[in-house]
This record gives C-alpha cells, structure tokens and sequence, in this order.
C-alpha cells in the first residue's frame, strides 16, 4: 500500500502533487492542505475528486470531516489532535474509510477499537511538511508496535509515515507494517510521476 499525501512547493501545486502522484502509478491521495480555508479547500477538493475519479484512486481528505460528503471522498484521516475516531464515525457512519495518526502501541491500540479502518504510523524521521512532531520511530519504534499488535491480535493496516525516501523502503517494509506514505520524496524529485513509478515497484516486492 502506497499513500501519496498532496502539499505544495516552488513548482508545482496541491492539484499537480496529485496528478504527479496518480500519473506514476499512485492508487491513494490524502488531500492534506493544513491552515487552509474551507473555500480553498472545497475548490481544490473537487478538481482531486475528480483526478482520483479518472484514475480509480481512493480519495482521503485530511482532518475536514464535515467536507467528506461534500466532496465526495471515500473517507478522512484524523491526527492525534483532531476529532476522535468515534466521534467521525458517529458522523459519516460505516461506508467511510477512517484513517487515524498513532505515534504508540497505545494509539493504534485505542483507534482499533474505536473503529479506524487504517493507522498513519510515524514519524519514521524528522520531516519538514508537519509541525509538532510526535517522537521519531524509526525501524525499531515500528517493529516494536507491529509485535505488541501481533501479540494482542491486532490486526489493522500500518502505514508508516514522516520524512520517509525511497531508499528508506526495504528497511521499513521488514519491520511488519503494511504500506508506506510519502509526500516530499515524490514531490520533490526531479522527476515525481518516474519517482513515484520507482517507489511502487520497490514496494510490490514485499506486497506481492
């Protein structure tokens, strides 16, 4: 499992980090455009709606729970500091995909049982595209959870998530966790759509 999440740099916008991300073979886009306003939002959610459509991608909005229905998306992805994941799904009901941010054991643990459907696991290392980072995992944080989730009979998708680069796949992929998200290791590669082909092709030897 790959997940793109969309941001913005010097070249390109929201809208072309997605197309970016779909044009190289990407199946899922989180539509993360933090201190935006609702308008922005909406009016950029659409033209992602409509990309993931043409694409038959899966299509996450970040933290805007009331917008889901708007827009049309399958689901939302909540952080630590947003809405707890019982409260979303007592707001859109069961047809909704409910992402949630853990950093602990003790997260993916409370999320599973208020009925997450996938944990973002992270930050794997330092990144630039989130303010007030939780502590860094690393490989030994990831494999730590996925074995206390194994022991309990969790059983949930892991993505892990936070400064995380192409060359980093192999490493995390052995620590049991289920996919991985990227936002500026695509983006800001010289070539996003042949990068993004790149990181698929190295993560279907492990999902394959």
């Amino acid at each position: 499992m790959i997940q793109f999440i969309t941001h913005q740099n010097e070249r390109y916008s929201y809208e072309d980090s997605a197309r970016l991300a779909l044009e190289g073979g990407c199946k899922w886009i989180q539509l993360r455009m933090k201190n935006a306003s609702e308008k922005d939002i909406l009016q950029v959610g659409h033209r992602i709606k409509e990309l993931c459509t043409k694409y038959n991608a899966t299509f996450i909005l970040d933290d805007h729970v009331e917008l889901v229905k708007t827009l049309g998306a399958n689901g939302v992805h909540v952080g630590k500091n947003d809405m707890p994941v019982k409260q979303v799904r007592e707001i859109l009901g069961n047809d909704f995909i409910i992402g949630a941010t853990a950093n602990t054991y003790e997260d993916v643990e409370m999320h599973y049982k208020n009925g997450a459907n996938y944990i973002g696991c992270g930050p794997f290392r330092f990144t630039t595209t989130k303010k007030n980072l939780s502590p860094i995992l690393g490989t030994e944080g990831y494999k730590s959870i996925t074995d206390k989730m194994k022991a309990a009979g969790i059983k949930i998708p892991i993505v892990a998530i936070g400064g995380i680069t192409k060359n980093d796949i192999n490493e995390i992929m052995q620590t049991g966790v289920t996919g991985i998200a990227l936002s500026g290791a695509v983006l800001n590669a010289q070539n996003p759509a042949e990068e993004m082909k790149t990181i698929i092709n190295l993560l279907n030897k492990w999902t394959n």
